[in-house]
């Protein structure tokens, strides 16, 4: 067992993935269901098997085992995410240039290079350099405990002591640049550290890594006052939210995620004992970003400043949330404070108690609309209404819609048979479950008709399950090889390349002739990748079959094919016959005639009518 094997049987797929995605447990076999971490969607659509250790969307259609998600999602190649599972699992990478690119050497070198930095900035906070840093700090209210558990570093204001330590460790130049953290002068006469007189956050991924950093200026002349990283090969800032590596867990625990627009507002949050905070990382919020929300939560409450601007970027973002089918919540605290300056001014109970009591967010919004209409004429409160409408209709719920429409008629003293008209009018379907437009689970039912199909009528026609590519007796096939090595070795040497040869599944069927050791990951690697998702989709849906259970209904799928074949021959030499007798070849009839003869003594002697 070469090492990648062995990295794949050391893991769980379930742990691994549950790491970046909410699973629950469906039905039996090993599946677990969950929201896709790859595309926008509100009905779970993403299938992981543990039995089979391998994942798959019936939505956007990307599968396979925990290397290729943790490629997928983290962005990684194939080395850095088998070093990942293996540093994770505690299992020791062998030294082979086969487990390293260059793509790979240059993201490590980068991962390096900013531990050194964050390192490096923290240390300049405790020295001489850092006493305006650490005096601002204390002047917000920031513990030495928050300062520490967040990382926090300091700049100085020289410019080049991250450029003098990096040449230390060797690190080549293209590295160095790639990284973003220093910069080549324009003259050409040498290069600088990019962040300079600033306090520090260090911003991480899922997995804790510094990947990159946002820097506060320290005096007014200084320009802009948030100064953020570049985006390099490990750093996308529309993927990113700040502190989700530490409030991931509680986001589950508590199933809901408190968002704040920046860094200090996280920490005050943090620091008030409410860890399921996050924020951007100084950009505009992303589709991407709501996705890494939903994977951990339902419910996010927003709480952003209460000028004009935080308005607009409540109402912005709630936009993007609704559309990926989130509950949201609007927090907004008195004498225009933002989070941190509320806490520190009024205590945590305080912001906990203002947290419980968000209003959702369309009574926040039905609000602003009150403020901007006149409420006291009828006109005015129907283009209150009219301006509620497009957002109110991006609920997919019908019930909860249908209940939202009859609050929101009521607070706006609008009628409420006229609300609900209005919002039938404009209601563009529901959106049916995922599962449902594809049939319900697939896995029992299609085994209940091939076992029909095989037992009690064979006579019937082979029939195709709705919306499956692959006949019931096909797949029933299928699956029950893939049960154990046993049940191959032993059915499919009785299974002719002919036999295979109109199967949708052939290619699978041919490549499991060439493979040892009933590996899956070895029968992936001899299909294309149409025939590796067809693999995909047929075992996502597959219920636990026994050893002895799936040789016996794949003995009896053999006998169907076997009875299919000697009908068609049967056909086949009748017409025969008929064509000799007309053309008055006698002898030649009575020999195809003997023939028929003896199949259907071969046939009654297999127990068939």
């Amino acid at each position: 067992m070469d090492f990648v094997d062995q990295l794949k049987s050391s893991i769980d797929i379930v742990k691994v993935i549950g790491e970046y995605v909410r699973l629950k447990r469906s039905g039996t076999g090993g599946r677990y269901v969950g929201l896709c971490p790859f595309h926008q969607e509100k009905t779970p659509s993403f299938s992981v098997n543990q039995t089979r250790q391998f994942f798959k969307c019936f939505g956007c259609g990307k599968g396979g085992d925990a290397l290729n998600f943790v490629m997928e999602i983290d962005g990684l190649t194939f080395p850095e995410a088998l070093k990942l599972l293996a540093d994770r699992n505690g299992i020791a990478m062998p030294k082979r240039s086969e487990f390293s690119d260059a793509e790979s050497k240059l993201r490590a070198a980068l991962h390096e290079i900013h531990v050194i930095a964050g390192s490096l900035y923290q240390a300049n906070l405790r020295g001489p350099h850092g006493a305006d840093a650490r005096a601002y700090l204390v002047r917000r209210g920031v513990s030495q405990e928050m300062v520490d558990t967040f990382a926090l570093g300091f700049a100085e204001p020289g410019g080049q002591s991250l450029v003098r330590r990096l040449a230390q460790e060797k690190f080549a130049p293209a590295e160095i640049e790639a990284s973003g953290l220093v910069r080549r002068r324009e003259d050409g006469s040498g290069s600088y550290d990019f962040f300079r007189g600033r306090l520090m956050f260090p911003i991480h991924d899922e997995s804790g890594k510094i990947i990159a950093f946002g820097g506060r200026a320290m005096r007014d002349e200084d320009q802009p006052k948030y100064l953020n990283s570049a985006e390099t090969p490990i750093y996308r800032k529309s993927s990113v939210l700040y502190n989700v590596h530490r409030a991931r867990n509680d986001m589950r625990r508590n199933n809901r995620a408190i968002l704040v627009e920046g860094y200090m507002d996280v920490i005050g949050v943090y620091a008030a004992g409410i860890k399921e905070v996050v924020a951007p990382c100084g950009t505009a919020f992303t589709n991407a970003q709501v996705r890494v929300l939903h994977r951990h939560a339902d419910t996010v409450i927003m709480n952003f400043d209460p000028d004009p601007a935080g308005a607009k970027a409540t109402e912005d973002r709630a936009r993007l949330l609704l559309d990926e089918g989130l509950h949201v919540r609007v927090m907004e605290l008195d004498g225009g404070l933002d989070p941190d300056e509320y806490i520190k001014e009024n205590g945590a109970e305080a912001y906990q108690k203002k947290l419980d009591q968000a209003s959702g967010y369309f009574h926040w919004l039905a609000d602003r609309a009150r403020a901007r209409f006149d409420m006291r004429s009828g006109e005015g409160r129907v283009d209150a209404f009219k301006f509620l409408l497009p957002t109110v209709n991006k609920i997919s719920d019908k019930l909860e819609r249908a209940a939202i429409a009859g609050d929101l008629a009521s607070y706006l003293r609008v009628n409420a048979d006229s609300v609900r008209e209005s919002f039938a009018r404009a209601d563009p379907g529901a959106r049916l479950p995922a599962l449902a437009r594809r049939g319900s689970e697939p896995g029992g039912a299609e085994l209940a008709a091939v076992r029909r199909l095989v037992s009690t009528d064979p006579e019937r026609p082979l029939s195709r399950i709705p919306d499956s590519p692959v006949a019931p007796i096909e797949r029933a096939l299928l699956r029950a090889m893939l049960v154990s090595e046993a049940v191959c070795a032993e059915l499919l040497p009785r299974l002719s390349p002919s036999d295979t040869d109109a199967f949708t599944t052939r290619e699978i069927f041919e490549a499991l002739r060439h493979v040892e050791n009933h590996s899956l990951s070895a029968l992936e690697g001899r299909l294309s990748a149409p025939a590796r998702d067809l693999l995909h989709a047929l075992l996502s849906a597959d219920e636990k079959i026994e050893e002895a259970a799936a040789l016996e209904l794949a003995k009896a799928c053999l006998r169907r094919l076997e009875t299919d074949q000697r009908k068609r021959r049967v056909a086949e030499l009748r017409a025969q016959v008929k064509e000799a007798e007309r053309d008055g070849r006698v002898d030649e009839a009575l020999a195809i005639i003997a023939e028929l003869e003896r199949i259907r003594k071969n046939s009654n002697g297999a127990g068939e009518p």
